[in-house]
């Protein structure tokens, strides 16, 4: 269908002059208006599936990416290609979004990029259900799958959200994704199968290597590696912030131009390290995985891995940065299991127990039939972190629990930017009424005005959404400035159909085999590493691209070094002062405190009851780091009984 006008958009906006493996039935399934997913491995053109489409589809094309570096990747790309494409992201002011908004109505905008977050907000919500959608696409779409590596509850909103907005057809884009996370991501969207697009994971020209290495000779030994080639563009991924800087400090003192770069700094100054690098102005990035999700730099020569990956998937998607012109690239990884147990307490820091599970279940039965929950509150008092709250709550959606009904934001507050006459004087008869009635309705401090929303429904029956819509349009109009508060989620109660024991011991069981998965995953992970199959062939099999060779020829394993870890031996955790740093913690708080949340504690992992109560200062936090959960457990039982 439109293949000629395609093909000619392909070389006279794009430049190419051919569709690489994949693109084409890809692209066909989208024209042909049939929803669609395409798993291509890292930097082999799944954006242009949704690109070349978007240029001949009558309406807009809505893409739901995970990130903001991805969005501003692609936008400058498709910029440079003279597509009409933008964002609304957090990074924009008033002027910005406006104006994006206004190009979005004219249908001037042909391709807008939201994150998945953005579509919780009333007010997007209201503007964006006016405009006509072609395609709605979903980029990093193995983020919906519990299965996968990178589980982001609010993706799994997204089928529901297509249904609101109308939109016939949508289209999954990922490098990673098992034959699980491929099902799981079929079923979610209703994809046929003959629209699902998997052009192998296998890439010829990466060199894998696997290098067993004692903790202590690590830093030696990538010293060495780098030095023997220094100018050579390089990544080396770390897990924590303070070992990216120790060793981007070893490497500087080295004379290597190497910089750190985490989630700790400034995003003006990852932003300026991440251009730097893109401009080959500094050679080798020290990172941790807050880098690389959308760097396309195609002649990166090496990826290091100095500590343990988090899993196969993270993996596959690191290594994926190297070599996407197609010239032989590196991928190294120093291996041993020391960093094994802070992979782990990170799982162990994500699962709720039983007793916050209980209360979050008593606060919805308390507020039935309709439940009002600000996150950050709840997180807090519940003491679950943000991610498994918001996995928590999307687990009570499918148990027919609550059903989530809209977001608002519980406080607007504005200022004016013209006279208020002026505003006035821009309506006549009801309008006129009722915007005087919302300036009646909005306190006045120095400079802003707290809208009453309450007042204006009990004297004026206004609706709560018409008095959005209406400051929006104010804002929108440069009259007014906006500002939103407290996100807050309305949920319906559903009629109870179990007890809530029963229903908690089931809650407790999804997070514990969650649990389980994860710790399984890390130790499939180095199984992988240690064995002495071809690591490409074990690598291309678990994305489900069956097509690899069975001996690829640059691997380690090939050139016959199959790997054994160094086993760690990890001292006998100091118990000496277990007592009083446990009576410390748990003196701070009025309420009791449970044996996982002291285990939390001492393994520093962070949790909201220890922002809380400032527990991060203590001598005992992080003081069993390298201890593995289950025994300082233990410990605490014996040191608590």
């Amino acid at each position: 269908m439109q293949s000629g006008s395609l093909m000619q958009t392909l070389q006279s906006v794009f430049g190419f002059d051919a569709l690489r493996p994949g693109q084409q039935p890809v692209i066909d399934a989208v024209m042909n208006g049939h929803s669609a997913a395409a798993i291509f491995p890292t930097g082999s053109g799944k954006s242009l599936c949704y690109q070349l489409p978007a240029t001949q589809l009558p309406y807009l094309t809505l893409v739901i990416s995970p990130l903001l570096a991805l969005m501003k990747d692609q936008l400058s790309f498709l910029q440079s290609k003279g597509i009409a494409a933008a964002s609304i992201d957090s990074s924009q002011n008033r002027e910005e979004a406006q104006q994006v908004m206004a190009g979005v109505k004219s249908g001037h905008i042909k391709v807008l990029m939201i994150s998945v977050e953005r579509l919780k907000n009333e007010r997007f919500r209201e503007f964006i259900r006016q405009i006509p959608i072609s395609l709605m696409v979903v980029d990093e779409a193995h983020c919906i799958s519990e299965w996968g590596h990178n589980f982001r509850p609010d993706y799994l909103k997204l089928p529901q959200y297509q249904r609101e907005l109308n939109i016939s057809q949508s289209l999954l884009l990922t490098a990673t994704a098992t034959p699980a996370v491929i099902e799981d991501m079929q079923k979610k969207f209703s994809i046929d199968n003959e629209h699902i697009t998997v052009t192998g994971f296998y890439r010829p020209n990466l060199d894998i290597s696997v290098v067993p290495c004692d903790e202590e000779n690590k830093q030696t030994q990538l010293n060495d590696i780098i030095a023997a080639e220094p100018k050579l563009p390089s990544i080396v991924y770390v897990t924590q912030q303070q070992t990216a800087e120790q060793v981007a400090n070893s490497l500087i003192r080295l004379g290597i131009n190497a910089h750190a770069y985490h989630a700790g700094m400034k995003s003006d100054i990852r932003e300026k390290i991440q251009q730097q690098f893109m401009d080959s102005q500094i050679d080798c990035i020290v990172a941790t995985i807050a880098f690389g999700m959308g760097v396309d730099k195609s002649d990166i020569r090496r990826v290091i891995h100095f500590d343990l990956p988090k899993s196969i998937e993270n993996y596959a998607q690191e290594i994926g940065r190297a070599g996407r012109d197609g010239q032989r690239s590196e991928c190294i990884l120093l291996g041993n299991t020391s960093g094994l147990t802070v992979l782990e307490n990170f799982v162990y820091g994500d699962t709720p127990e039983p007793s916050a599970i209980q209360y979050v279940l008593e606060q919805i039965r308390e507020n039935a039939p309709q439940w009002e929950m600000i996150a950050l509150r709840l997180s807090r008092d519940s003491n679950i972190r943000q991610l498994p709250l918001k996995t928590l709550l999307v687990y009570l959606e499918l148990a027919d629990v609550i059903k989530a009904k809209y977001s608002y934001f519980a406080e607007y507050r504005f200022k004016f930017l013209q006279d208020q006459q002026f505003i006035l004087n821009q309506f006549q008869g009801e309008r006129r009424q009722f915007v005087e009635a919302i300036f009646t309705c909005s306190t006045k401090a120095k400079i802003w005005c707290q809208v009453d929303l309450e007042a204006l429904w009990m004297h004026y029956q206004s609706e709560r959404s018409r008095v959005v819509a209406a400051l929006d349009y104010f804002h929108q109009n440069g009259w007014i400035e906006l500002e939103s508060k407290q996100l807050t989620d309305v949920y319906s109660v559903l009629p109870a159909t179990q007890s809530q024991d029963a229903l908690t011991e089931q809650l407790v069981e999804l997070f514990q085999s969650k649990e389980r998965k994860d710790i399984e995953r890390i130790h499939t992970m180095l199984n992988l590493f240690q064995s002495s199959d071809c690591l490409s062939h074990q690598l291309a099999h678990y994305f489900a691209d069956y097509d690899a060779p069975t001996r690829c020829g640059h691997c380690s394993v090939c050139r016959g070094e199959v790997a054994t870890f160094p086993q760690t031996q990890h001292e006998q955790p100091e118990t000496l002062h277990l007592k009083a740093w446990v009576n410390e913690f748990v003196q701070l708080s009025p309420s009791a405190i449970s044996n996982e949340a002291v285990a939390r504690f001492l393994c520093g992992i962070s949790t909201p009851i220890i922002a809380r109560l400032k527990a991060s200062k203590l001598q005992g936090y992080g003081a069993m780091a390298n201890t593995s959960f289950s025994q300082v457990l233990q410990h605490v039982e014996v040191a608590r009984s």
